[in-house]
């Protein structure tokens, strides 16, 4: 069977797949691989950024012989995704994104990163504290200004930026009408620089993974990869 690949976003984990495993294992050999700093991996040293992040699906593929690979990803599993296409073609065979944001300056992520403070968390969301403390032990708290630090960097030196007209792989770029962190201009901006791009908008839909319905994804997914 073809192997699809499910990328996770920052902060997240590949549980949020869980739903969608019984349909697409019918269809797929399904990975889902984690990115260094989330779940049981440890964070790096030197910390993390998205070209680390595109390595270290470039060393998964590798060591799991990949090729010809279906990505889904969400929000920043997507542009991980989409950096891997711009670098590897020739092992991609199409990509799906989810509440991928595009349209990232030093402002915006200025803006995103200070809303991951470890203790405005525990004192104003603690429900959301202990999600991260389940999934990503006690080093969530180290997470955080980690991915602030990539939010940051990706800001300043955005990799996709000028680049999408260069990635010729079939891409479905999808985003929720209620998704507060993506816009649906700038994921209208991205597909009209694909060459090879369709565009989907999820009716009623907030960013997060667990607030999309699984009936309306499995739908666009079959629909896209011809899926019976």
């Amino acid at each position: 069977m073809p192997n699809l690949v499910l990328l996770h976003g920052a902060l997240g984990h590949s549980e949020i797949f869980n739903p969608y495993l019984n349909n697409l294992s019918a269809h797929f050999t399904v990975h889902t691989p984690l990115f260094s700093g989330h779940g049981n991996r440890e964070l790096p040293s030197d910390g993390i950024n998205i070209e680390k992040y595109t390595q270290e699906l470039t060393e998964y593929c590798t060591e799991n012989n990949l090729t010809d690979v279906y990505f889904l990803g969400h929000s920043m599993g997507g542009y991980v995704a989409l950096c891997y296409a711009m670098k590897y073609p020739e092992n991609v065979n199409s990509i799906m994104t989810l509440g991928t944001k595009f349209d990232w300056t030093e402002e915006q992520a200025l803006k995103e990163s200070k809303t991951l403070n470890p203790d405005i968390i525990l004192e104003k969301v603690p429900q959301y504290a202990q999600l991260l403390e389940n999934q990503h032990g006690i080093k969530w708290k180290q997470l955080l200004p980690a991915i602030a630090d990539l939010m940051i960097d990706l800001g300043k030196n955005p990799p996709l930026k000028d680049n999408f007209a260069s990635i010729n792989t079939p891409v479905q770029i999808m985003v929720g009408d209620k998704d507060n962190m993506v816009t649906l201009e700038e994921s209208t901006h991205v597909y009209r620089s694909l060459p090879n791009a369709k565009l989907a908008v999820l009716p009623e839909t907030k960013h997060p993974m667990d607030k999309v319905r699984p009936h309306l994804l499995l739908n666009l997914i079959k629909d896209f990869w011809n899926l019976s």
